[in-house]
């Protein structure tokens, strides 16, 4: 049984529903804590108001092999990210607001869509600065049969305080580790103690679900699941992120280490940004997390082992 179904019948989701929704008067549903009033419709760092913004939804068949399966995840991107990473892929959707406010039955209705479609789990990408109205719908998308894990895929900037409103409603979490430095992460991404908060929020991702469990099909039913992006130059700080994990959360984390950093949106403004990852500094940051003991590695990395050693 998924987490939010017990949380709904025992009225446990109502009463989050009002912390949560209380929160967006002076909003502090991120670790931004930009206090505008989003009820009546003003906007702070995340540049939304009473509304989430949703650019588009559907299967999706390029994220980690255990939210895929063979029905693929049923992804719901919502614009406005509360970072603003100068090398954002999806800068159209995260910087530029590219979607359109919906109301939480319509939010409702897209997931019930992608259950239909056979998809996996609801995966809600980017959902940390809209969890308020993400619970509103969900509500009454499990009062309309609703049933799906839900994945809460997030770019590891959140809030405990909000974090602890999901406890027994959200089934995995995915959020990144971007960074282990905090300077390099107020210039890249403009935020502040990224790597304090980032820490803080996978500690208690993990306490709520633990290491991710995964069905006899190879598909992920309950909890974490952490993305790494190799930068170029280091810039990640690879060796801190995959220590801590090691170290501080569980060995047996599941860990995706990416390698697809490519230029884009505003990251010719710093020269260190200006080309992609090699080969030799991916293969050396699947070392350094092997090394930490970490071995549940995504599956794809080998693939892309060969096609970076190719090139």
């Amino acid at each position: 049984m998924t987490a939010y179904l017990e949380a709904c019948r025992s009225g446990r989701l109502r009463e989050r529903i009002g912390a949560a929704v209380s929160l967006l008067e002076s909003c502090r549903v991120c670790p931004h804590n930009c206090g505008v009033n989003r009820l009546v419709g003003e906007a702070g760092r995340c540049r939304t108001g009473r509304e989430a913004i949703v650019s588009s939804y559907g299967p999706h068949f390029g994220e980690e092999a255990p939210l895929v399966g063979k029905h693929g995840s049923g992804t719901i991107f919502f614009a406005n990210c509360n970072l603003t990473c100068l090398f954002c892929q999806n800068y159209s959707i995260s910087q530029l607001g590219e979607g359109q406010e919906v109301r939480k039955e319509e939010l409702a209705g897209m997931m019930l869509a992608l259950q239909a479609k056979g998809c996996h789990n609801i995966n809600l990408v980017s959902p940390t600065h809209v969890v308020p109205q993400i619970l509103e719908a969900l509500e009454l998308a499990v009062q309309l049969g609703l049933h799906l894990p839900l994945v809460y895929n997030s770019g590891g900037y959140d809030s405990v305080q909000t974090l602890r409103m999901l406890d027994g409603i959200v089934d995995i979490y995915m959020p990144d580790m971007k960074y282990d430095d905090e300077g390099i992460a107020r210039e890249l991404s403009g935020i502040e103690n990224y790597p304090e908060i980032n820490r803080a929020a996978i500690k208690e991702m993990h306490r709520q679900v633990g290491d991710l469990e995964m069905n006899q099909e190879g598909v992920g039913q309950r909890g974490l699941l952490v993305r790494h992006l190799v930068l170029p130059h280091g810039l990640a700080g690879t060796r801190g992120v995959v220590d801590f994990l090691s170290k501080e959360i569980s060995r047996n984390t599941y860990v995706n280490i990416m390698g697809q950093y490519h230029p884009c949106y505003r990251a010719f403004q710093v020269p260190s940004l200006g080309r992609g990852v090699s080969s030799s500094e991916f293969l050396e940051a699947l070392v350094l997390a092997g090394e930490a003991g970490l071995s549940r590695l995504d599956k794809a990395h080998p693939v892309r082992i060969l096609r970076m050693c190719s090139e």
